[in-house]
């Protein structure tokens, strides 16, 4: 049986409007939700970069039952993962057994602004996998120390640790980076519909585990209204391949997404109000494997696309809207 979730967005959103997003979406029956790990928005358009663990702190006051993972946070440059470990600890003691870590390579658009060297993606896969080790370690409780290849712990103690602890999701968006999502992690992210990433992870130790995919969509009244908002808001949609990784500044992603056409956000992004198409984009994900589909509304009407999930989308899923306290 398949969970369908809901993506807040930091890019796109104030911290106060996440925390009202979270809420909104717990009283429309969704059961997860992942909330993006940023230092900039894409584009200046999107406008927004809230401190993420900050904002969590407040969805946990917010919300009863909603299950808030990470999606993603990148422990190895911006943020040493011993630190990540404590805000990850914390964040879990605050909503005890709602809190997931899900983590990644990041990219570089956050991680250089510290003036650091962007590694090649093997070095960035070798240095998640230590600071995974690093976070578990931190998180067997007592004084540790670690000293490897990339990071360096000296007599460190996290005293408020959770229990239980959340488990850790791993990011991939190809097969080679899903093996090690396999060895590594507690689960699978992606954020696209390829059983291929799907096997990878299962036959690499992933057998069993959950997997998160998200899928972006832009619901609006009329689909000429939502092609639009997508083009504003998330023109980057279109851009494939590494450049996501690879680009330094917001000002990049904008030269680089002058090339796109309506046309082409159109065709990789679901637009408009027929739950039809909501309804098979979600299903190439459960055709793929995926037992968890977020789903990232495209823009600053959010309310509109809970309601029309609630309505026409989540009840195909057995999912009943929930009273607001």
């Amino acid at each position: 049986m398949v969970e369908i979730g809901y993506a807040l967005s930091s890019e796109e959103h104030p911290a106060l409007g996440l925390v009202r997003n979270a809420r909104l979406a717990e009283e429309a029956g969704f059961p997860f939700a992942l909330i993006s790990d940023h230092f900039h928005p894409w584009i200046d358009a999107q406008g927004q970069s809230p401190f993420v663990w900050s904002v969590i702190g407040g969805i946990s006051q917010a919300t009863q039952s909603l299950r808030i993972g990470t999606g993603v946070t990148c422990p190895i440059m911006r943020v040493h993962p011993a630190i990540i470990a404590q805000a990850a600890a914390t964040s879990a003691s605050m909503m005890p057994g709602r809190f997931f870590l899900g983590v990644g390579t990041g990219e570089n658009l956050n991680e250089h602004i510290l003036g650091e060297k962007w590694p090649v993606h093997d070095v960035r896969s070798e240095m998640l996998a230590e600071a995974i080790d690093v976070i578990r370690l931190l998180w067997q409780g007592g004084t540790q120390s670690h000293r490897g290849r990339y990071f360096v712990v000296e007599n460190a103690q996290i005293y408020s640790l959770p229990d239980p602890l959340p488990p850790i999701m791993v990011a991939a968006s190809g097969p080679s980076a899903a093996e090690i999502a396999g060895r590594i992690g507690d689960g699978l992210i992606s954020t696209a519909p390829k059983k291929e990433i799907v096997e990878a992870f299962r036959r690499s130790g992933g057998q069993g585990k959950p997997l998160y995919g998200q899928a972006t969509v832009c619901w609006a009244p009329t689909e000429q209204q939502a092609i639009e908002t997508a083009v504003k808001y998330w023109p980057t949609a279109a851009v494939t391949g590494e450049l996501s990784q690879e680009l330094r500044t917001p000002a990049h992603f904008e030269q680089t997404t002058k090339m796109v056409k309506p046309d082409d956000v159109a065709k990789v992004v679901v637009c408009g109000p027929d739950p039809k198409r909501h309804l098979e984009e979600i299903q190439s994900y459960v055709d793929a494997g995926f037992d968890h589909v977020y789903v990232h509304q495209i823009g600053p009407e959010q309310k509109g696309f809970i309601d029309f999930y609630r309505a026409q989308v989540l009840p195909h899923f057995g999912v009943e809207a929930r009273r607001a306290a």
